[in-house]
């Protein structure tokens, strides 16, 4: 038979690891970048061999002078539009949030870059591990439309590392469970 002190550490240890996220440089190359010539599907490759989950972040390096990151819609992507982005982010070293499952589009803010293949896309699978690409239209959206916001979902925001005092949900119900037993048992 179990102590009691075990089972609370294997409970806790169990609600904690469905606590864990990623942080993903994206292309593991040391910037977001023109792809080389060598390999210039660089980012394409590298979204296929990962599984991307709710709230992994995907880091953007590059010099802020130099480029910029933009979330665009597929009709975008594949004319590497930059003109409407839906979001658009250029301080140099871009850590962000998936907060929403589905498939998203990314593109260099300078377009003959985006036509060089500096552009990505990503599916992010739903919290069941199951993926279903986006309907057209704002489902799922973290933060509803404004009048001047565009009817896309808004999936890239900043992490919730760079809160001091954010807390995920996991988190709070494992803690929650973790003093529900104590409760109990003592």
């Amino acid at each position: 038979m179990l102590q009691i002190p075990s089972v609370i550490s294997l409970l806790l240890l169990f609600f904690t690891s469905s606590c864990l996220c990623v942080q993903y440089k994206v292309g593991d190359l040391n910037a977001w970048g023109i792809p080389p010539s060598s390999n210039p599907n660089v980012y394409s490759l590298w979204s296929q061999a990962h599984k991307f989950h709710l709230y992994d972040t995907l880091l953007f390096l590059y010099p802020p002078s130099e480029d910029s990151v933009l979330q665009v819609t597929e009709k975008a992507y594949n004319n590497c539009a930059v003109s409407d982005p839906i979001l658009r982010i250029d301080d140099g070293n871009s850590n962000f949030n998936l907060t929403s499952p589905g498939r998203f589009y990314y593109i260099s803010g300078i377009a003959a870059h985006c036509l060089k293949n500096q552009k990505l896309t990503v599916d992010v699978l739903s919290a069941n591990g199951t993926f279903f690409p986006p309907a057209d239209g704002p489902a799922g959206a973290a933060m509803g439309p404004t009048a001047n916001s565009p009817s896309y979902p808004f999936v890239f925001g900043p992490s919730a590392a760079q809160s001091s005092d954010a807390v995920s949900p996991q988190a709070m119900f494992a803690g929650a469970v973790v003093m529900m037993l104590l409760h109990v048992l003592f």
